[in-house]
């Protein structure tokens, strides 16, 4: 392990796309949403900690969740979790991040990841990590990386690699593509040349401050004359008056699509960002009737391709003549959906809250 080897793990969403079983107060990052037996953040600090020094680990995320971090990750640093007053998107909260560590080590080389993504091949994924800490070291380049694609989704980012830059599948990127319709998904697929953005990367500490910086001058400007590193209390109080005074971007149209410094590192190690109950259908092993059952008490019959899932162990879902359906049963919410209408459920969370006040 290096000492000179950071991570920053983003943990502020909350969660909307998995109702009703993740809240405001309680979002997907927090919850064993695959049934495994860990959260999502636990599984990704799990992961890092094996080749980052736990004192290197910095977790980002709202102050309302700080208890919830400190309760699921207790070997964490009170000092390495930076909370945020408001949502300000990702480019804020890697600069925040950044400067904190530049404050403690002037040579850092750094790795942001979501809390909530899935990794199949823990091995590969790490020995990615590894190489793009390399790569970052020899180039000083931004690295993110591309995910090989399976199927013409619609709801990832696209990056077009360019040149190859050695045998570690570190390309030049040559643009950057937002979530495109099914016509233009498929043209990427069939040129071969597109990967998946997974939105995780690998970078020196002072090189995404200087872009950030040339980038985004109006909020590098806001942090460098408002934050104050020297006690917990003085940097909480920093941060609300920072914040107050931004507006949100992401690091990728912010940052990523506007430096000429960006690579992207090819790798295939089993990635999904678990957006949608359905995305954790297509990942689960299923029965011999294509269905997803977590939980623990059911009677199925005449069922196919649904996704059932309770985190009631004592309660008995009794279900016949149901096909393609989602059904998520919480001790106060059940949802019952057709998986091709799963965009749908935020529809039915607006009702429920405008309806239901009480508890949403």
């Amino acid at each position: 392990m290096s000492k000179n080897s950071y991570c920053v793990i983003m943990a502020g969403g909350i969660g909307s796309r998995f109702w009703p079983e993740s809240s405001p107060e309680m979002p997907k990052q927090f919850l064993d949403i695959l049934g495994v037996g860990k959260t999502l953040i636990q599984q990704t600090y799990e992961r890092f900690v094996k080749i980052i020094p736990n004192k290197n680990i910095l977790i980002v995320t709202s102050e309302k969740y700080f208890d919830i971090v400190k309760q699921q990750i207790p070997d964490i640093l009170d000092e390495n979790i930076l909370t945020e007053p408001m949502r300000r998107n990702t480019a804020p909260c890697i600069l925040y991040a950044a400067l904190k560590i530049k404050h403690k080590n002037s040579v850092a080389n750094v790795v942001v990841t979501p809390a909530d993504h899935l990794i199949l091949n823990e091995t590969e994924f790490l020995k990615d990590i590894e190489e793009g800490i390399c790569f970052s070291e020899k180039k000083n380049g931004l690295i993110t990386l591309g995910i090989t694609p399976n199927r013409p989704a619609t709801t990832y980012g696209y990056i077009k690699r360019g040149e190859n830059l050695n045998d570690c599948n570190f390309y030049k990127i040559l643009n950057f593509t937002e979530k495109p319709n099914s016509d233009l998904a498929k043209q990427f697929i069939q040129d071969g040349n597109y990967l998946w953005n997974a939105g995780i990367f690998v970078w020196n500490n002072d090189l995404i401050i200087n872009e950030i910086k040339k980038n985004l001058p109006e909020i590098y400007q806001k942090f460098e004359n408002d934050i104050d590193f020297s006690n917990q209390e003085n940097e909480k109080k920093s941060i609300e008056k920072i914040y107050d005074k931004i507006n949100g971007i992401s690091i990728d149209f912010g940052v990523m699509e506007k430096s000429n410094n960006v690579f992207v590192k090819k790798t295939d190690f089993g990635w999904s960002d678990l957006g949608t109950w359905d995305s954790i259908y297509q990942l689960k092993e299923k029965d011999q009737n294509e269905n997803v059952i977590l939980a623990q008490k059911i009677i199925l019959e005449n069922s196919n391709g649904n996704f059932i899932k309770s985190n009631n162990n004592n309660k008995i879902l009794a279900i016949r003549d149901l096909e393609d359906f989602i059904v998520i049963d919480t001790n106060d919410v059940v949802l019952i959906c057709k998986r091709e209408n799963e965009q749908k459920i935020q529809d039915l969370l607006t009702e429920a809250k405008n309806k239901f006040s009480n508890g949403f």
